[in-house]
């Protein structure tokens, strides 16, 4: 009886505080700190930074930094007026990111996979979403809450049962936790992090269309990929026909903003 009276203690706790809205109406579970997830994402970047080789191209940097104060520049507040950090790292991977902080790191074999500035454009607004809808706090709170479960479940198995029935109900439960639970709201953070960087860059003056031109040549660099409903990712195709829709309603905002002017480097 306690550990279940301790489980719905718990539970009642974290359903009080998972009162955040996401800047798509969607709800939210947040358990830390801007403020803390601020210092991880200047930790990690700095490790990224010393670990990494950084680009030392003034095109490459100037092209990125540019097409990185675009959409800066449209972003809601306060991140319109934080200040950001960017950096170009020297690598084939195909790759970008952005961390809780300011921090944005583009990789140059994604710079040549995305053939135009609106491309380029679409990455980074996209991972900026990351940052924007808070996605790092909830996937940490998320998986927080699962291991709190986990533990409170394994107290209730190892009473009622012996030691191997115990670790084999529980080795279900964590693989159960992680395709119900963990991978789909990595899944809805990757498509609410599309829809949010179409609107940046539409916004920002980047032709929404090229969103989904970009996936289909990511979608042609090949390699095995996973099954949709096991990776963290939509598949290329249900991604491509989202984005396609989104623009849509995103040409509006592109029409009335300025014409970006930041030219990839020859």
């Amino acid at each position: 009886m306690r550990i279940w009276k301790s489980a719905v203690i718990a539970a009642a706790v974290l359903s009080a505080v998972a009162c955040t809205q996401s800047p798509t109406g969607r709800s939210q579970l947040q358990l830390f700190s801007s403020d803390e997830l601020a210092q991880l994402g200047a930790q990690s970047y700095n490790s990224l930074k010393e670990q990494e080789k950084v680009s030392n191209d003034p095109a490459l940097n100037r092209y990125v930094q540019c097409i990185s104060n675009d959409l800066i520049a449209v972003l809601p507040e306060p991140w319109a007026q934080q200040t950001w950090e960017v950096t170009v790292f020297d690598s084939e991977m195909v790759n970008a990111f952005a961390l809780p902080g300011g921090k944005i790191g583009v990789y140059t074999g994604l710079i040549d996979v995305a053939e135009t500035p609106d491309q380029l454009a679409a990455v980074i607004g996209h991972e900026i979403g990351h940052v924007i809808a808070q996605h790092s706090n909830e996937r940490m709170s998320n998986q927080f809450a699962a291991g709190l479960g986990l533990q409170l479940g394994g107290l209730l198995i190892g009473q009622e049962m012996d030691s191997n029935e115990a670790a084999l109900i529980m080795g279900v439960l964590g693989v159960g936790v992680q395709l119900g639970y963990i991978l789909p709201y990595s899944r809805i953070h990757e498509s609410e992090s599309d829809e949010l960087g179409l609107r940046y860059m539409a916004a920002a003056g980047y032709d929404p269309r090229q969103a989904a031109e970009l996936w289909r040549n990511m979608a042609q660099q090949g390699g095995p990929k996973p099954p949709e409903f096991l990776s963290t990712h939509p598949s290329p195709e249900t991604r491509i026909t989202k984005l396609e829709e989104l623009a849509v309603s995103a040409m509006s905002a592109y029409r009335n903003a300025p014409r970006a002017n930041c030219p990839k480097p020859t």
